[in-house]
């Protein structure tokens, strides 16, 4: 029991707070070796193509179009792309209405990657950029992206995801928000060891000759298009100066049911990604993606239970003061996640409360992810998430 609390104890602390501890420490090392590499603004920017996968988004569309158009990047260099598969409501009509968008449309849907497949031939851009249909990028976006390919090992770059969060933000807003600058954090300090290890689909960008179709079942598409740039040896660059801006999503359930299909997305990425896995193929980056990704998306969740209920036991049968200390913190962090979700069932904003509500949360939704995912049960086609 003692071995198991320890392992347990080690594993979870490493996957949320210690990874990030080892990488600021390895990086601190590398800057006394290596300059970080500048980029020369005057060079002459790609040709890219923006390709937007819009499903039912009659409500934002006219606004992400004109936005997409507004961004600044030489008109002649930029290709936008809409596809709007199995849309039902008038969201193809709107994007029509615009001579400069090009609308792929069928009625059928078949999921995202499906619909990513059918837009391929039509792709111009040396850069293909990938957006969702309900964020909004920054102005300077594209060329802070572009700026990281006059590096020749570099085959991606994933753009920052911002979450706006109010004062009067519940804990889906204001965890999602957290979790997100964390994560936004690792990502950079990823990078400047070496690469990151995926993307978020509501920015991210690829040389358009690295594109591999990727298997028409894949749930999170765009996490497994970046990362088969990267088990080709190719960097996976991030550039928090282009930004997606999106609001939280509209309620703990819309956030639960997103976390769970990403859970299970991970899951499914993990059994198809193994050169990634493999320390023989790139050790640095087999890393980096154990590290920061699938300790999250496998055994860590799983461990939080394990932990509490064996450190219960050995309080039990052992009279020590440190045991119990850490039982009664766990029993205390757990009594805060219950309070925070009673508090938000009752529409009550207590902030203190929503940090352990949303990791709580978080950890559910990846054993709920993986159950699924064995199940068979999670659909590759993408859901329209409500947001605020």
């Amino acid at each position: 029991m003692i071995i198991a609390f320890w392992v347990s104890l080690f594993v979870i602390l490493y996957t949320f707070i210690g990874y990030g501890f080892v990488l600021f420490l390895l990086i601190k090392i590398k800057r006394l070796f290596y300059t970080p590499a500048s980029f020369d603004a005057n060079l002459e920017f790609p040709s890219v193509t923006i390709l937007v996968a819009a499903y039912n988004e009659e409500d934002i569309v006219d606004a992400k179009v004109e936005n997409t158009l507004r961004l600044d990047y030489p008109q002649e260099k930029k290709q936008i792309i809409f596809v709007t598969d199995g849309s039902t409501d008038s969201t193809t009509e709107k994007l029509n209405r615009f001579n400069d968008v090009l609308v792929l449309h069928e009625d059928s849907r078949a999921g995202k990657m499906a619909a990513i497949k059918r837009a391929m031939p039509f792709v111009e851009g040396e850069i293909l950029i990938f957006t969702d249909a309900n964020t909004f990028l920054n102005d300077e976006a594209i060329k802070e992206l572009v700026k990281h390919y006059r590096n020749h090992k570099v085959g991606a770059v994933a753009g920052e995801k911002r979450i706006f969060v109010d004062q009067t933000a519940d804990a889906s807003s204001a965890g999602e928000g957290f979790y997100w600058k964390y994560e936004s954090l690792l990502k950079k300090w990823d990078y400047e060891l070496y690469s990151n290890v995926g993307a978020a689909g509501e920015l991210f960008s690829i040389r358009t000759r690295l594109y591999e179709n990727v298997e028409s079942d894949t749930i999170i598409d765009d996490h497994m298009i970046a990362m088969r740039i990267a088990e080709k040896r190719y960097i996976i660059a991030y550039e928090p100066k282009a930004y997606a801006m999106e609001t939280a999503s509209a309620n703990t359930a819309e956030e639960l049911k997103r976390k769970i299909r990403i859970a299970a997305g991970g899951i499914q990425s993990i059994f198809r990604l193994k050169k990634a896995a493999n320390p023989f193929n790139n050790p640095v980056f087999t890393f980096q993606y154990i590290s920061h990704r699938v300790l999250r998306w496998t055994i860590t969740p799983f461990l939080l239970i394990a932990l509490f209920v064996v450190n219960g036991l050995i309080v039990y049968h052992y009279d020590s003061l440190f045991y119990k200390t850490i039982f009664i913190l766990q029993i205390l962090f757990y009594t805060l996640s219950i309070l925070g979700y009673i508090f938000e069932s009752k529409n009550i904003r207590i902030k203190a409360l929503f940090v352990p509500y949303y990791f709580c949360l978080m950890n559910y939704a990846v054993i709920a992810g993986i159950i699924r995912y064995f199940k068979k049960s999670q659909s590759a086609a993408w859901e329209k998430s409500k947001r605020k």
